[in-house]
């Protein structure tokens, strides 16, 4: 009898593991705080020591010593800051609405420039969300332009003398697009609301349309090199193509939060971040992904993966740092 309740004992209890979620063991630990207590909206490494994180009200940090001590930058705003972008130590960009502001001393000095004529867009808005270069010369931004608060247009703007001036380019929609990669002076992507992909193999002189057969709206694309990419959206939505987009296809997440920023550091090991502290990490290809513990239930919403280092922002100026 003892032997019997002592077996369905052991039953319940492994019945009670098997019913809990699964979670991998995670490298993800809180990182020295920033002094930040707005949110942080990107993070960016320009190399194992140096990087820059930027958010709400203005706020720009960087560190020199791999994120071990931060110091505040200022840029000469209150604006919310969308994105924070370094070409390499020096040379970098924070976007903030309609503006652009540019450093070429690793953001000890921050100056405006100016990109759009006073009247381009009449009674309209822009507002750039992602900024990225191929090479020293060739670079693009993204975002859109809206009206009373609706969106009625796309807006991508490229430079091809290292950001000196910038022109509009021609896209096939008009629905918001919120984030871009480049592989090369070549190929990239952008994606947006409306499940909308582009694609150019032009270095962005065309754009085409690929189909996500999906319609929710993508926040992050990466790309590992001309065929190997994945994307990231509502829901937890998670696409990947190995033919560099002729054929989306949508894998398991097994989350239902919206993931905001995805990265690879390879072509087989990557992190999905998003709502209430998501991280999620796939050792093969983005094929499959595991739940990793999160040490925030904030929401996170920039991420940076490097080889041997990952660094993910968010909510009430969280900061988080993975180590191999």
């Amino acid at each position: 009898m003892k032997l019997m309740a002592r077996y369905l004992l052991n039953a319940a209890i492994f019945a009670m593991i098997l019913s809990l979620p699964v979670f991998a063991q995670t490298g993800w630990t809180i990182a020295p705080r920033t002094k930040a207590d707005t949110d942080l909206n990107a993070v960016y490494f320009a190399d194992e020591k140096h990087g820059w994180t930027g958010g709400d009200n203005g706020f720009i940090a960087w560190t020199i010593d791999g994120g071990l001590n931060w110091t505040r930058q200022f840029i000469g705003t209150d604006d919310t800051i969308n994105d924070v972008y370094f070409r390499n130590r020096e040379k970098g960009y924070a976007l903030v609405g309609e503006r652009i502001y540019a450093s070429a001393d690793g953001g000890q000095i921050w100056r405006e420039e100016k990109i759009f004529k006073s009247d381009e867009f009449g009674n309209a808005k822009p507002e750039l969300y992602s900024i990225r270069f191929a090479d020293r010369k060739s670079g693009w931004l993204v975002g859109s332009v809206s009206e009373n608060d609706k969106i009625i247009d796309s807006l991508v703007m490229q430079t091809e003398d290292g950001g000196q001036t910038w022109k509009r380019a021609i896209v096939p929609t008009k629905a918001e697009l919120i984030h871009l990669d480049f592989v090369n002076e070549k190929r990239g992507w952008i994606v947006g609301a409306n499940g909308t992909i582009l694609n150019t193999r032009d270095g962005g002189k065309t754009w085409q349309k690929q189909s996500s057969t999906n319609l929710a709206t993508l926040y992050h694309v990466d790309f590992a090199n001309n065929n190997l990419g994945w994307a990231v959206g509502d829901k937890g939505l998670i696409l990947r193509t190995e033919d560099g987009g002729e054929r989306w296809v949508a894998v398991n997440s097994n989350v239902t939060r919206t993931l905001l920023s995805v990265s690879f550091s390879n072509d087989k090991t990557g992190f999905a971040i998003g709502r209430g502290g998501t991280i999620l990490r796939s050792e093969d290809g983005g094929k499959s992904w595991i739940r990793q513990l999160s040490p925030t239930d904030n929401g996170l919403f920039g991420l940076h993966i490097d080889k041997k280092f990952g660094w993910a922002v968010g909510g009430k100026g969280i900061l988080l740092k993975y180590a191999r």
